[in-house]
């Protein structure tokens, strides 16, 4: 079913994806489906968005050894996490997830075939549109997907700064392959 989707929404999974990564597993998993965490913007840098693309395999290594349905890491995770940030060039884990959710944003508002930027609330509604619009999605699946995008709408915003779509699109085929697993 991912297969399904990852063309319309990859940025969105992303998105999705990183709001859970920021503060804390918990914080994220625990609040209800239509009250997720408010995201913290801030501006970014070149040398942050370098420093997430270079913990990204270490974060991985982490996060793929949890259990499914981890809602909090234990403190030996939390102190590998935290090491793992702090090796990349990050204060904490928190401040590697606040990183993360900023270019995931970001990139939530790039169209992936053309690269260009439109504020996350359009693209999302693009998306909307083109899955309600796709014929090969079951019933099932599209009801589930814009049951999902629908709740994305309520809580996407846009960009507070414009120079964080400068960098992140300088840096998109890169952030691509790193977090959606393709260079498109």
């Amino acid at each position: 079913m991912r297969q399904i989707f990852r063309a319309p929404i990859a940025a969105l999974t992303l998105f999705v994806l990183a709001a859970s990564a920021g503060a804390a597993f918990a914080q994220a998993q625990q609040a209800a489906p239509q009250d997720p965490p408010q995201l913290k913007q801030i501006p970014l840098n070149d040398k942050q968005v370098q420093n997430l693309l270079a913990a990204q395999k270490d974060m991985d290594a982490i996060t793929t050894k949890l259990p499914e349905g981890t809602t909090e890491p234990d403190a030996k995770v939390q102190a590998e996490l935290d090491a793992a940030a702090k090796k990349n060039g990050f204060a904490s884990y928190d401040e590697y997830g606040e990183v993360l959710d900023n270019v995931s944003l970001v990139l939530s508002g790039i169209d992936p075939k053309t690269k260009a930027f439109s504020e996350p609330p359009v693209m999302v509604k693009k998306q909307i549109a083109e899955v309600t619009a796709d014929k090969k999605m079951s019933a099932e699946a599209k009801k589930a997907a814009l049951a999902d995008l629908n709740v994305a709408l309520k809580f996407t915003s846009n960009v507070q700064y414009p120079d964080n779509v400068k960098i992140v699109t300088k840096y998109y085929d890169q952030l691509s392959a790193a977090f959606l697993g393709d260079a498109e």
